[in-house]
């Protein structure tokens, strides 16, 4: 097996899983159609992954490290201005970069969009996996709430980004039926829905 047939293979492996992971969730999709899917045998995701599960990681982790990087270079920038940045700023930075993702409009960005979605409301096990990626990225968002809303208890504004992790998988996981994002996926209409947004929650971190 030539070194590039492996990666077309594996490659082929991950995008067939993360197609059917978003449609019919973990427990739903089952290694044989995953093979079936990615025209592949079924040795094939025993030598490259282990498991469905340890595969279903590698999904999570192809989609989620884009979105955190760049999360994180946007509060960077916001950590190293010389003014406390306001909540509207902050939370443009943590929910710009997931829904970003939709803006190609394209059947892969809403297979990703749809997997973000579905990945994070699965049955408790699987969903802490999918989480372990975001984990230390909402720490980071959350220490920085606490210095922008001293008043507030880090217990309050953690369970007001819980909600806002909500609202983004809801959002994620309607992206078919939400006529503002599946119609025109260009950069202005996400910025658009993202400001949108970002002026609802903002009263809700705030209150």
């Amino acid at each position: 097996m030539t070194k590039n047939s492996t990666i077309n293979t594996k490659e082929k492996i991950i995008n067939a899983a993360e197609k059917l992971f978003a449609s019919m969730g973990f427990l739903g999709t089952s290694l044989r159609a995953i093979v079936r899917e990615a025209d592949v045998n079924l040795a094939a995701i025993y030598y490259h992954f282990g498991s469905k599960e340890e595969l279903f990681i590698v999904v999570v982790k192809r989609v989620a490290q884009p979105i955190v990087r760049e999360q994180l270079r946007q509060l960077k920038i916001l950590e190293e201005s010389e003014k406390l940045p306001s909540i509207p700023e902050v939370l443009t930075a943590f929910v710009t970069p997931p829904l970003r993702i939709l803006q190609q409009g394209s059947d892969e960005s809403r297979i990703h969009a749809q997997f973000m979605g579905c990945c994070r409301t699965e049955l408790h096990p699987v969903q802490k996996k999918a989480e372990q990626e975001f984990r230390s990225t909402q720490q980071r968002f959350l220490y920085i709430l606490t210095k922008v809303l001293p008043e507030k208890s880090p217990q309050e504004l953690k369970w007001k980004l819980d909600l806002i992790v909500a609202m983004l998988v809801r959002t994620l996981n309607q992206i078919e039926e939400s006529e503002m994002l599946s119609a025109h996926n260009s950069v202005e209409n996400i910025d658009e829905f993202v400001q949108h947004l970002v002026t609802f929650i903002s009263y809700g971190m705030s209150y």
